[in-house]
């Protein structure tokens, strides 16, 4: 049944690739409607990676869920999970509704389409959608996934990777279906309007759709990575250095909260996470296409591409998730080859696929695009390498901070942060090159705007492969969930020792799903930032100023007054560079020389360390009230330490829930309000200051917290599997202290901080037209 159940996916799978090929090597720019054929691939890829999703959902449920103990341990950690979502999604709902408003009221003056707010709430509504089904099924994964390892190794990878597989096809499956709607609805809405314009408009009413899903993702993030790391940190605090007990001991009041975090952070905050940095990378390249080619023609083919590349990334993943499977050697490197050749796999078939893509959209002459995929995903690949190899217990960087462990607490906490101030070298360089190469292949250096496509489509192949690198990350939650239920249900040692395998293979995989994340993110900011500033620029020439600059200079066009915002941006695009650049030095000055450019990076670069600073201290606050509530548990409840008595774990749980609740709401609104502040008292030359200084630095930074703190947490593992005499020693004691310091790390701040460099752009795109009439500097 499995075999013939394989057999007709492969089929059609097969059949689906094979027709979007034969459809893309028929069909060419200049043939009779060619478009329609291919923009409904779209939506027929994203049906596909639902009804997959679906498939391993019934495959995963139809495993048992082992003894009474297992599967009551797991009932209770769903019940914590859906308790804290309850909470944030009450939250997130007042938070949708009020900005919905707002968004309203810019409708009602004039500053946005009637379509926007209802794109805001969409966005909002799937990225909180994704986080969810992940949550509801990662929690129902790992009894699950003990109980096969019980068996096997290759079993218990199967049960948590097919988990993690059905987080990554419902994040690109719910994205491209819900841009596909948004399109053919937004193509009816402006039906009427010239060719170019509505191409440029729909372009550019999509994009509010990612600000809503922008706006969730970082309260996901922000708020799960507290509950997450508080509860962790205040385990390992008093459980594992003050009293001496394993981690995940039943007797620890905390192990319970610990585990609901590993859902409600790291599978529903990701969920979100990756849903926002999936669409953003399209809704961005789609903006950019419809300004590059919409004057040639090519404008809904420049938009189709994004959404034909998700699709083909989407079958490429499914294929690439057959070839996942491993012995039953728990080797970090036997692991870590059956992860690469199932992600390899999806590259090699995405390689192949866009380059018929490309040629049957845009035409042999912008071929060069397809250099600007490759960049992409090229440096994606290298990315995931760069992590791997600072961040997995195999290479020096790692064992080196094991062995400072054996002189204390300080040199490990120096050692880490050594290593992730040293991952952050290559990361930077294949993003900084993939950016040059695909601007340069685009032909960029000719024509800017295409350029600038080149490197959002270089975003989209980078993330083209997320259906399974995001299952290699969110499947490490329920590995870890997986170990903690044998620790605490009295499994036998095999069964704890093949979960934690796989929960160390998921620390370095987690951190590579980061690090794709991070990169996905710089170069989708550096897209959204040029399409601030090609909005800002369109409402600038509609002011007065450019009709006085034009009645000046004796080349206002007849006519002019009747203009729409976008005739005028193309009648500007018309003039002569130096008539061009006279203007946009006195209106819209973005050189150097400009001293609100230098404050606007100055602030830009500080703010991704004041965000991680409130995030941090807001971990350490939560932490401190798990730890004292521990102890008091310990202390009160009589033979609880004697493993005698029950532990209050609810109390752990609800204390943990309303700390997360009420710290996440600062940083978030911080990162809606800043630019809108910086924007109206500093003018719009600052603020693109500002976006470029907190994408320089939040990158960085980003980087090398993701990846010290990956570092930290598998350099005690290492410890724990022998090394330096292995657990209970001075040296494990010390790299637990390390462990702490790095969980808000590369589980709060590290990953919001990927949200947060595109979400102060998103706000500063959506809010364009507010900024520059209301600017106090002109």
């Amino acid at each position: 049944m499995k075999r013939k159940l394989r057999g007709i996916v492969f089929a059609g799978v097969f059949l689906f690739t094979s027709i979007a090929f034969l459809v893309a090597l028929g069909a060419g720019p200049g043939e009779a409607d060619p478009k329609l054929n291919l923009i409904w691939i779209a939506p027929v890829g994203s049906i596909i990676a639902l009804l997959f999703a679906g498939y391993l959902v019934w495959r995963i449920m139809r495993q048992s869920e082992g003894t009474e103990r297992m599967q009551q341990i797991a009932k209770i950690i769903r019940q914590g999970a859906r308790a804290y979502l309850k909470r944030q999604y009450v939250v997130l709902g007042i938070f949708l509704i009020v900005m919905s408003a707002i968004l309203g009221v810019m409708v009602i003056n004039g500053y946005l389409a009637l379509p926007v707010p209802f794109a805001f709430l969409t966005g909002g509504f799937f990225s909180a959608l994704c986080g969810f089904v992940g949550m509801l099924v990662a929690t129902n994964s790992s009894a699950r996934t003990a109980h096969a390892c019980q068996t096997s190794l290759n079993g218990g990878l199967r049960v948590s990777f097919s988990s993690g597989v059905v987080m990554g096809l419902m994040v690109v499956g719910f994205g491209v279906l819900d841009l596909s709607i948004w399109y053919f609805i937004l193509n009816w809405l402006y039906r009427d309007l010239e060719a170019v314009e509505k191409i440029r408009t729909i372009a550019s009413t999509m994009v509010t759709f990612e600000l809503g899903a922008s706006s969730v993702a970082l309260f996901a993030r922000v708020g799960g990575g507290i509950y997450t790391k508080a509860a962790d940190v205040g385990a390992d605090i008093v459980g594992k250095v003050e009293a001496g007990i394993p981690e995940d001991d039943p007797r620890n009041p905390a192990a319970i909260a610990d585990n609901v975090g590993d859902n409600v952070g790291d599978v529903a905050g990701m969920g979100a996470d990756l849903y926002e940095s999936y669409v953003g990378s399209i809704v961005a390249t789609m903006a950019l296409g419809a300004a590059a080619f919409a004057a040639k023609g090519l404008g809904l083919e420049s938009i189709t591409v994004p959404l034909m590349l998700s699709a083909l990334g989407i079958v490429a993943s499914i294929v690439g998730t057959f070839f996942v499977r491993a012995g039953e050697k728990a080797d970090q490197a036997v692991l870590l080859r059956a992860i690469r050749t199932g992600i390899y796999l999806s590259a090699g078939l995405i390689a192949i696929g866009s380059f018929f893509i490309i040629r049957a959209t845009l035409g042999i002459e912008h071929l060069g695009l397809y250099g600007s995929i490759m960049a992409g995903l090229a440096a994606g690949l290298v990315i995931g390498y760069s992590t791997e190899f600072f961040t997995s217990q195999r290479y020096w960087p790692t064992r080196s901070i094991a062995e400072q462990a054996q002189t204390g607490e300080a040199t490990v906490v120096i050692a880490g942060l050594s290593v992730g101030m040293l991952s952050t070298l290559v990361p930077v360089l294949a993003v900084a090159g993939a950016t040059i190469a695909a601007y340069a292949f685009a032909y960029g250096f000719r024509d800017a705007s295409m350029g600038l496509y080149g490197i959002g489509v270089a975003a989209v192949g980078m993330l083209s492969t997320l259906g399974i690198t995001l299952a290699t990350d969110s499947y490490g939650p329920v590995a870890d969930n997986a170990a903690g239920n044998a620790e605490m249900a009295g499994l036998p040692p095999i069964v704890r020792e093949r979960a934690s395998a796989l929960d160390a293979l998921g620390n370095t995989t987690a951190a590579t799903g980061k690090g794709f994340a991070i990169g996905s993110a710089a170069l989708t900011a550096l897209a959204l930032i040029s399409a601030f500033k090609e909005e800002v620029l369109k409402f600038i020439l509609n002011t007065p100023r450019f009709a006085d600059f034009l009645q000046a200079n004796g080349i206002i066009p007849e006519g002019f007054s009747a203009m729409s915002a976008l005739q005028k941006l193309q009648f500007f695009e018309r003039l002569p560079q130096d008539v061009q650049g006279l203007f946009l030095s006195r209106n819209f000055n973005l050189s150097l020389e400009n001293p609100m450019v230098i404050v606007g990076l100055l602030i830009g670069a500080m703010f991704p360390f004041l965000f991680s600073s409130l995030t941090m201290r807001a971990v350490g606050r939560a932490a401190s009230k798990i730890v004292l509530e521990v102890r008091r548990q310990f202390r009160e409840i009589k033979g609880l330490l004697e493993g005698k008595a029950e532990p209050d774990s609810a109390r752990a749980v609800d204390i943990v829930t309303r700390a997360a609740q009420r710290e996440m709401i600062l940083p978030a609104l911080m990162a809606i309000i800043t630019p809108l502040l910086v924007g109206v008292f500093l003018g719009v030359s600052a603020l693109v200051g500002l976006l470029i200084g907190a994408l320089a630095s939040g990158f960085v930074v980003a980087v090398m917290m993701a990846n010290a703190g990956g570092a930290w947490d598998n350099a005690k593992k290492y410890i724990e599997e022998g090394a330096y005499g292995g657990k209970g020693t001075f040296a494990h004691k010390a790299s637990i202290t390390g462990d702490t310091v790095g969980d808000p790390f590369k589980d709060t701040s590290g990953p919001s901080l990927n949200i947060l460099i595109k979400l102060m752009s998103m706000v500063s795109l959506v809010f364009a037209a507010f900024i520059v009439a209301s600017a106090l500097l002109k």
